[in-house]
């Protein structure tokens, strides 16, 4: 799924230096929730990750290479270690 998902959107999202690192589908209080999950070299802010998923909410509305058996879409990005608060 993974794979499929990075071939929809990844050329669409790189000029956001933005790549899919992974896509699944998981269950959540009883919905079926895909999940797509983004990655950067670089800290990922609230705006690119808002830019991103509008991109990719476009594509996931628009195509038929994936079955839409999910309830929820989520879009976020991938954890990058701890914050430290000075």
């Amino acid at each position: 799924m993974k794979d499929v998902v990075a071939s929809l959107v990844n050329s669409k999202i790189e000029s956001l230096n933005m790549y899919v690192s992974d896509a699944f589908i998981s269950k959540v209080e009883g919905k079926n929730v895909f999940n797509i999950v983004l990655d950067s070299d670089t800290l990922i802010d609230l705006n690119r990750i808002t830019d991103a998923s509008r991109i990719i909410n476009d594509i996931m509305d628009n195509t038929n290479e994936i079955e839409h058996n999910y309830d929820e879409l989520d879009i976020y990005s991938e954890e990058k270690g701890e914050s430290i608060d000075e």
